[in-house]
């Protein structure tokens, strides 16, 4: 159903080594950048089908986080998971919503972070 999601910053050199820690922990290559016809630089995240990008606002007006808005990331295991979070507080993120673990009692697990630019991040892993 979805072919990208993007998210805003106000720092596109933080924002880079920022996704390129977290993301790498999933597996994902470095931020591949881009520069739109208007002048904006875009990183572009692409793995397992999936792609995830960060660009300059191209309206000119500074990057804000959506309210009630989240961004959750496939782990394949527990310990992923645990790496995805550790990762992402390693470089700038913020843990939010109770640490990382069991979720629903049935051995789902979640963990929840804001990068440095305050955008909602998840990362799930459901045992098989």
């Amino acid at each position: 159903m979805l072919n990208h999601v993007m998210v805003g910053t106000n720092d596109i050199e933080r924002a880079k080594r920022f996704y390129d820690a977290v993301l790498g922990v999933l597996g994902a290559a470095e931020g591949k950048r881009n520069v739109n016809a208007t002048g904006q630089t875009r990183l572009f995240y692409r793995h397992d089908g999936s792609t995830f990008g960060i660009s300059e606002p191209i309206d000119g007006n500074p990057a804000t986080h959506a309210n009630g808005g989240t961004i959750a990331f496939k782990c394949h295991s527990a310990e992923q998971l645990l790496q995805f979070h550790d990762t992402a507080v390693a470089h700038g993120g913020t843990s939010i919503e109770g640490a990382p673990g069991p979720r629903d009692g049935k051995g789902m697990h979640m963990a929840y972070v804001r990068d440095p630019d305050g955008n909602k991040l998840c990362a799930i892993f459901r045992p098989a």
